[in-house]
């Protein structure tokens, strides 16, 4: 059997998949990422990946969001005003010091664990996946330094700026495409690691989720000043329906197990630190429902070790 976990994007809601997934660790007396073959993760997600994948405890990775969340989503008022006309609304130092003091200089080849991570070329327009060295054919991507990997797979538009790669490659955040990685993840599974489809068994783990309020966009034909303020909302929950769509029809049904619990409209936002404390127990008390479920699927021994290809 091989287990893949996919992690959504959504900024200081990782919270709760990061709280989520120590509670496991708890109850399990061990670390989680050893249990998966696979880890794919977008943005606020890649981040929790890549530290999973250098062997954090999801414990240090809730106190990484506890600690370093209101830094870096915080900042003069006066400055992000004036960042609404033209710049990101945050800095991008509070959050590469925060990467800093946890990555330190390791790079994508010390994961234990095969990674996944998303962004977007600026510059072309096309995908551009960081992976670990998990396939002869991925030879450069294991030198890259995991700092600069989970800054551009978080370089939201609006939130951050665009990181530029040491070659000037300009990149954003991968949730423009594959903000849920699940689908990704079972691809890259089958059709390059070529694992047999009923052989997998996959964990996603969302940011909480909120239905689709478009209000009089149901029954009239509105335009951009109706629509330029819920058309995100729209196209992230068409995408996360297709991603996990996408890997119950390869994989099947039965396989894909998909958490993110249903939250009424506005409750949390992509900065809302002040709502740390409740995803963190919200991501708590789904994973304690969710326990027997993820011993019987995910949790009965050990993935076999990664080694770098």
């Amino acid at each position: 059997m091989r287990r893949i976990l996919a992690i959504d994007g959504g900024g200081i809601k990782g919270v709760f998949p990061a709280s989520f997934l120590a509670t496991v660790e708890d109850a399990l007396g061990d670390r989680v990422a050893k249990y998966f073959d696979l880890i794919a993760g977008t943005s606020t997600g890649g981040i929790i990946a890549l530290a999973l994948g250098l062997g954090l405890p999801a414990s240090d990775v809730l106190k990484f969001y506890e600690r370093s969340g209101p830094e870096i989503f915080s900042g003069n008022r006066f400055v992000r005003f004036l960042r609404h006309f033209g710049l990101s609304k945050y800095s991008q130092r509070p959050l590469r010091d925060a990467l800093a003091a946890v990555f330190g200089d390791q790079r994508l080849r010390d994961s234990k664990t095969r990674l996944v991570i998303p962004s977007l070329n600026l510059e072309t327009g096309e995908v551009y996946v960081y992976k670990t060295p998990h396939h002869p054919r991925l030879e450069r991507d294991g030198k890259e330094r995991v700092v600069d990997v989970a800054l551009a797979t978080s370089a939201a538009p609006t939130y951050f700026p665009t990181h530029r790669t040491a070659a000037g490659t300009p990149l954003i955040d991968g949730g423009m495409w594959a903000n849920n990685p699940t689908g990704m993840a079972v691809v890259e599974a089958i059709g390059l690691l070529g694992w047999p489809r009923d052989s997998l068994r996959v964990l996603n783990l969302g940011c909480t989720t909120t239905a689709i309020d478009v209000g009089w966009g149901r029954r009239y034909p509105l335009g951009f000043g109706y629509w330029g303020l819920r058309i995100v909302d729209v196209f992230m929950t068409a995408q996360s329906s297709a991603s996990v769509g996408t890997a119950q029809l390869i994989a099947g049904r039965e396989a894909v197990m998909s958490i993110s619990p249903n939250v009424g409209k506005g409750r949390f936002a992509i900065d809302s630190i002040r709502e740390i404390p409740s995803l963190r127990g919200l991501g708590d008390s789904e994973a304690r429902k969710a326990l027997p479920n993820l011993r019987q699927a995910f949790l009965t021994d050990p993935a076999d070790p990664f080694h770098a290809a």
